[in-house]
């Protein structure tokens, strides 16, 4: 079989989010389908590392798709025209997109649909594109392959998608986030918190993650206790961050807070295995992958009771209301005060995250690239 994958989230040094279930997916079929023929479609130079096996071919489209104009020429005209040349049996779309205008059996992984929820929190290009295609692309696709059980209901409610047409695979975590030793933890205090336990998020800073009110949340923790607490938070900032800088200069405590930028993944495990906790209270979420990171890593869990996220989370973390500052810190507070919860949390992430892993997700993608 003939297995197009769209692959223009494989980047060299920039796997994130969809690049890293892209990543982690396909390296597994390649290595355990070698009887199947892979079809890699780039739309950019690649890095060798990526080409997994030697029944990868891998192909550059072009343009590089990152407009929502650029979207429709490459999968509408670069993308077609690669499925018809290369015979595609089954075209896999990993990144919420697909080529409406194949006759080529398609798996399409959706991750979530959080336009519709936040329409506002989107660039109005990318807002008008995904309000005309993302319904289209759902409603053409051979199959659906959702990360979570939110996920899956969100289709079947706000397109209508036939419950029968969803799979659902969950995500997985990298083999980097581990428990760290004592000496190791505080080697990482010592680095970035002076020696100071510290709490911990990762992912873009951006509304609907909601990191104003976790800045706001973590200084009225300062101000209730005066625990020696920081706050670090490491990733891009992305469009519309000013919330997020509003409510750091509001910040009695604002001392004690880091922002460490994008971190390659050598320094994203170590500042996970190192936290108190780590406090993920994202307004949406298609999945949530730092929670499933945070029970790998072997630390407690703060995060939201809304979306995906009590789904991924379990009993392996206290649940707060993303809107209000009052129950985040409160939670911080818990967290912070009593080692039994924290122990308890974690032993029950341990429990928890055993439903969660890649091996599982690529069987789910293989058995529905087989079915089509």
């Amino acid at each position: 079989m003939r297995i197009a994958v769209n692959t223009r989230f494989l980047l060299k040094n920039r796997l994130e989010g969809i690049g890293l279930y892209t990543h982690e997916v396909v390296r597994r079929l390649v290595e355990q389908h070698p009887g199947h023929e892979f079809i890699f479609l780039f739309d950019r130079p690649y890095d060798p590392s990526f080409v997994f096996g030697k029944n990868v071919v891998p192909v550059v489209l072009f343009p590089p798709a990152r407009h929502p104009l650029l979207f429709v020429w490459w999968f509408e005209w670069s993308v077609r025209r690669a499925l018809r040349q290369h015979r595609a049996d089954v075209f896999l779309s990993p990144d919420n997109f697909l080529c409406l205008g194949t006759d080529v059996k398609t798996v399409l992984v959706t991750h979530d649909i959080a336009h519709v929820h936040f329409p506002a929190q989107v660039p109005l290009v990318h807002r008008l594109y995904y309000r005309f295609f993302a319904k289209k692309f759902n409603q053409r696709a051979d199959h659906i392959v959702a990360v979570s059980e939110y996920t899956k209901a969100d289709l079947v409610q706000q397109y209508g998608i036939a419950t029968a047409k969803i799979s659902v695979s969950g995500n997985g975590c990298r083999e980097i986030f581990r428990p760290l030793q004592s000496a190791e933890k505080q080697a990482v205090r010592d680095e970035f918190a002076e020696g100071k336990p510290y709490f911990h998020y990762i992912g873009a800073v951006h509304p609907r993650k909601n990191v104003h009110r976790l800045i706001a949340a973590f200084d009225q923790f300062k101000n209730e206790t005066g625990a020696p607490h920081v706050l670090l938070i490491a990733g891009r900032f992305a469009w519309q961050a000013g919330e997020v800088k509003s409510a750091y200069e509001a910040a009695r405590h604002r001392a004690d807070i880091r922002f460490l930028g994008y971190v390659p993944d050598e320094a994203a495990s170590q500042l996970m295995g190192a936290a108190e906790a780590l406090v993920y209270v994202s307004c949406f979420e298609g999945f949530g992958v730092p929670v499933l990171e945070a029970m790998y890593a072997e630390v407690p869990i703060v995060t939201s009771n809304v979306s995906s996220l009590p789904e991924v989370a379990g009993d392996a973390a206290l649940l707060a209301d993303p809107t209000s500052v009052n129950e985040i810190a409160a939670a911080m507070r818990r967290i912070a005060e009593d080692e039994h919860l924290r122990v308890r949390l974690v032993a029950n992430g341990r429990l928890q995250r055993t439903k969660f892993n890649w091996q599982r997700v690529a069987d789910v993608v293989y058995q529905e690239l087989l079915n089509c």
